[in-house]
């Protein structure tokens, strides 16, 4: 395995949760982006045992049980302001995760601009990816005042991440199929001018053996240029997947913008003539998925072993008062993503998936 850093000296700003026990949040993607050869400065909304929603309490809240602090919007603004007094905010991206209220929202949103204002004479040296955490499968991690919040940070983030409920929450529109998929990335494009939008896990069909990512850069005209990839969908519940997509979306798609000469174009948006199969963005996605299917199912591979090792199903420990919830923790323990054990995936990704164009008009 080459040790080279995979794209040019990258400084990156990282706002999200933290745990002290797995990985989710920037205990997730702090470790993917330094394997990569990133800079990144850490800052923390939250800091947990363990976390799903994304905020900092030793372990992530797959457990069901957490403990921990959340930061304010003022304690947020309050350290950035220390790295700005010091010259430490030579960023060239951001990465903006889990936020545990409107004002952290708000927070990140201020100093995402003052990022881009400190940028806005060199077009293509700062670019802000925004994972907007709400919830998943209709069920909502916050409160109903953070979907607001994040639609005003929409005009300056150069690259979303959602999942199909928070694409639904963002657009306002319903999203049963691929022609309500397109009609809600069309509505981000031209009514935000948003650059890049990449829905991270799109399925229709509870039972499909298969998971889409949908992306899509915008042309001049604010028009999508839509891509699918299809991954076939592990049986195992996994946290932090969210935050190692964004992760390694964040050096892949800086490797690509490099490869194609877009380092110096505003938002790294490439010409109209680029097909939505040859986007920097679907070039990223490929590898970026590449690497997350092996390491996932490596990951489960190990958990099915350490179940095994344990007694099976109903080891001795579950036979005890308390057993559903032993077993759950168990199960969660054992199913936490190898990551440490593969760096190599991260950094030599198969060439498993391929994007293909998804016609606005056809969907």
């Amino acid at each position: 395995m080459s040790l080279d850093p995979v794209v040019p000296e990258t400084r990156v700003l990282a706002i999200a949760s933290h745990v002290a026990y797995g990985y989710v949040g920037n205990s997730m993607a702090v470790l993917v982006m330094q394997s990569l050869g990133c800079e990144v400065a850490a800052l923390n909304t939250t800091t947990l045992r363990s976390s799903k929603a994304g905020f900092d309490a030793g372990n992530h809240t797959g457990y069901k049980q957490f403990k921990g602090t959340r930061a304010s919007a003022e304690e947020i603004q309050e350290i950035y302001d220390g790295l700005k007094q010091s010259y430490l905010t030579d960023f060239d991206m951001m990465l903006s995760g889990y936020a545990p209220s409107a004002g952290v929202v708000s927070a990140i949103g201020s100093i995402g601009r003052d990022l881009k204002l400190k940028a806005s004479t060199r077009p293509g040296s700062f670019f802000w990816v925004l994972d907007p955490v709400m919830g998943d499968e209709g069920r909502m991690y916050v409160s109903q005042d953070v979907v607001p919040a994040y639609k005003t940070l929409l005009q300056d983030v150069d690259l979303i991440l959602p999942n199909q409920f928070e694409a639904e929450l963002l657009s306002d529109i319903k999203i049963t199929s691929l022609a309500t998929l397109s009609e809600a990335v069309a509505k981000l494009h031209k009514e935000n001018r948003l650059p890049h939008i990449i829905i991270t896990s799109v399925r229709f069909n509870a039972a499909s053996p298969k998971i889409s990512i949908i992306g899509s850069t915008a042309r001049l005209d604010n028009s999508p240029r839509l891509f699918k990839i299809e991954v076939p969908a592990i049986d195992c519940y996994f946290s932090g997947t969210g935050d190692m997509f964004a992760a390694l979306i964040i050096v892949r798609l800086r490797e690509a913008v490099t490869e194609q000469n877009l380092a110096r174009t505003k938002s790294w948006v490439p010409p109209d003539t680029i097909s939505a199969v040859d986007l920097p963005l679907a070039k990223a996605a490929e590898k970026v998925l590449g690497s997350m299917q092996t390491v996932l199912e490596k990951t489960k591979k190990a958990r099915d072993e350490s179940l095994e090792s344990m007694g099976g199903p109903l080891g001795e420990l579950e036979k005890e008062k308390g057993s559903e919830k032993r077993v759950h923790l168990r199960k969660t323990k054992a199913a936490e993503v190898r990551l440490v054990r593969n760096l190599t995936d991260l950094r030599e990704p198969k060439s498993l998936f391929l994007a293909e164009a998804l016609d606005i008009d056809d969907s």
